[in-house]
């Protein structure tokens, strides 16, 4: 009810709607209607009340509430079924608890803030509350195991692509999935797999994009490797259009690979990389090494060329960039 409230507040935006008529409409009491405008102001959303004009509504808070992001969201499914927190520890634990009790294929899970938010390798990641998009999405592709990893590397496509046309920032994706803006890192993406031997259980593609932070913000370790979208367009954007943005591209590439494969997925991560055909480094939880970063194979391992002219195929791991 508090929704539909809302509603009828943005369809009469930016003129007063009477108390008389959304009782009328909802089929509810003044005191009812009162309650819940309540209700909406404690959520952040600035609502004027003139006696004999109405309501009007003045601002809408930078939350990523539900209403907010279906609203105009152009998907089929993905984001259709939203799970909003303030505050959990990360949103992919969250979704893992979601996904063992079958939610629907596509839901997404978002918070204003991690207090444990995780990146790759197990490193921590600096969630602070409103300041960007920290989420997950809840997937239940029909392959092989064996044919999902690849999708970490499409969701890499899929958030280059709406940094650049939703915010103007032309990120390049580091191989596998971080993004970066120059040298420094404005998103990471940890995917999670639960699979049989034959089939997977569901996919959790966890995402935390830098949005709204200042420089100042970072914690002082950060401030030198990381950045956001305010930082490099030098104003704040809407968080909730850039998620939608992204929840439409990561659908547009995760039908384009469930037709035709990872192929055209690979093609675009190329385009977008900052990876290839540069000195790297390359290190797991055992070894490293160093190299020419030659290409990127059929399933998105990484070809390195060692010194002695050797390659090695990289599966995973973590990438250093060198100097040219």
């Amino acid at each position: 009810m508090k929704e539909r409230v809302l509603e009828l507040l943005k369809k009469g935006y930016p003129d007063f709607v009477s108390g008389e008529s959304i009782c009328q409409s909802l089929g509810v009491s003044r005191t009812a209607v009162w309650k819940h405008i309540q209700a909406l102001r404690a959520a952040g959303y600035d609502i004027e009340a003139v006696p004999h004009a109405g309501y009007r509504l003045v601002n809408i808070p930078d939350r990523l509430y539900p209403a907010e992001i279906t609203r105009g969201l152009q998907t089929a499914f993905l984001g259709r079924n939203v799970y909003h927190y303030d505050q959990v520890e990360s949103t992919n634990r969250t979704a893992r608890e979601l996904a063992a009790r079958g939610v629907p294929d596509g839901t997404l899970v978002v918070a204003e803030e991690q207090t444990g938010g995780r990146g790759r390798m197990g490193r921590g990641w600096f969630s602070p509350h409103g300041r960007g998009i920290w989420c997950s999405v809840i997937l239940y592709p029909a392959v092989n195991p064996m044919d999902a990893p690849p999708l970490t590397m499409l969701a890499a496509v899929a958030v280059a692509r709406a940094l650049r046309r939703a915010a103007g920032v032309e990120a390049g994706i580091k191989w596998p999935n971080d993004l970066l803006v120059g040298e420094k890192k404005i998103c990471g993406i940890l995917t999670e797999l639960s699979a049989e031997m034959e089939r997977v259980n569901y996919l959790i593609i966890g995402m935390g994009i830098n949005v709204n932070i200042d420089r100042h913000e970072f914690p002082l370790e950060l401030r030198e490797i990381a950045t956001s979208v305010q930082i490099e367009r030098g104003r704040r954007v809407s968080r909730v259009h850039l998620l939608q943005n992204l929840l439409a591209e990561l659908e547009y590439w995760y039908r384009l690979w469930e037709k035709e494969g990872f192929a055209p997925v690979l093609a675009c991560w190329k385009e977008l990389n900052v990876t290839l055909h540069r000195p790297v480094r390359v290190f797991t939880w055992k070894e490293s090494w160093e190299g020419w970063a030659e290409d990127v194979d059929a399933d998105g391992s990484l070809v390195l060329r060692l010194p002695g002219g050797e390659y090695k195929r990289v599966v995973s791991g973590e990438v250093s960039l060198r100097a040219r």
